[in-house]
């Protein structure tokens, strides 16, 4: 099989892990200044492209998650975040993602007075609205973040609760990690938990993999967002194989936050050859300036994946879907038999050529 960029795009896939407000297009961006009257540094399209898109010389997470000051002043108004949620899932569609979860934290979006309920409701209205126009399916993770007070996250898991079976699918802890225990945050995880709310939390990235260990035990969280630093801990490693809990893996963001010091030294690899149940997703569309198609081709070029590797990590996304079991195996069977369709058209295709030669 030709793991081409072409072939790679047609097949379904799924983004389990990506930020609304590092993922909104460039040019909207810009529109959503100009129309807000809002200052950027810039309105040259390339230099603010430079600005908000981290390059390889990015330095840390904190560095890395300075983009988004200037992404989150143009996303305070319900119409700007129901375009964005919008164009995000259309983005998303292009490029085959047949599931997707929007993660982001609503308490990012009150400076001009917003309620919590109302930027909820535009967010999944945007996503609503995409659904019909494309064959995508999309869900909201709710983020608290690490750096604030954990009563804030408090809140935010009762957002998340009072939103369950509304759109809102899951619970989050995003933000700087370092000194900014997950441990902190437990009522905010114990509210969710007791309400049977999805979890997820990022660990491993930017600080060893005792943020993992919290994530798993003070936490229980279902799924971890990028365990980058896994690799580290042996005995870990192994409980979260044997759990099968999924790891949200993105690459070029791991390079951008320095969680590794190259994409060839990314454990990957390492992970899939093991067993780990690995997913690959974008994380931030714009501030990594990439897309799944990228990732996915990052991890064959730079990783020497092979197409069963790939086939692997697809059908891991689909199996660590937040959805309730039975829509899962529908929707694992759907991607089964589209993965097969496009098989055997590269399959006939290349007999074509072979027969013309």
């Amino acid at each position: 099989m030709k793991l081409n960029r072409k072939f790679i795009e047609k097949l379904p896939k799924t983004d389990l892990h990506v930020h609304l407000d590092g993922s909104l297009r460039l040019n909207t961006l810009l529109d959503l200044a100009k129309e807000q009257n809002v200052k950027l540094p810039t309105t040259d399209k390339k230099k603010l492209k430079k600005i908000v898109s981290c390059d390889d010389d990015c330095k840390s997470l904190e560095e890395y998650l300075k983009a988004f000051e200037i992404t989150l002043s143009v996303l305070q108004t319900k119409e700007a975040l129901e375009r964005v949620a919008y164009e995000l899932a259309e983005d998303a569609a292009k490029e085959n993602i047949r599931y997707m979860e929007v993660r982001y934290s609503p308490i990012l979006h009150i400076q001009k007075g917003l309620s919590l309920s109302l930027i909820s409701d535009a967010v999944l209205n945007g996503l609503r609205k995409a659904e019909k126009a494309f064959n995508i399916k999309t869900y909201v993770i709710i983020c608290g973040i690490r750096n604030m007070d954990p009563d804030t996250s408090l809140r935010l898991a009762e957002l998340a609760v009072a939103y369950k079976n509304k759109g809102v699918i899951g619970f989050d802890l995003a933000g700087a990690e370092y000194n900014h225990p997950a441990k902190d945050h437990m009522d905010a995880f114990y509210l969710a938990l007791n309400n049977n709310v999805n979890i997820t939390v990022h660990a491993g990235e930017a600080y060893g993999p005792d943020s993992i260990h919290q994530a798993l035990h003070y936490c229980s969280t279902h799924r971890i967002g990028h365990g980058t630093r896994l690799i580290e801990d042996g005995d870990l490693l192994n409980y979260v194989n044997d759990h099968r809990i999924p790891l949200e893996i993105c690459l070029k963001s791991n390079l951008h936050t320095k969680s590794v010091k190259s994409i060839q030294s990314h454990p990957l690899s390492f992970y899939l050859d093991y067993g780990l149940r690995v997913t690959l997703n974008t994380d931030n569309r714009l501030v990594s300036s990439t897309t799944l198609t990228d990732e996915f081709m990052l991890a064959i070029e730079k990783l020497n994946l092979n197409y069963n590797d790939v086939k692997n990590i697809i059908i891991n996304g689909f199996k660590s879907a937040f959805i309730p079991y039975r829509e899962r195996v529908v929707l694992i069977n759907k991607a089964i038999k589209e993965i097969e369709s496009l098989e055997e058209a590269e399959l006939k295709e290349k007999i074509v050529l072979e027969e013309k030669i």
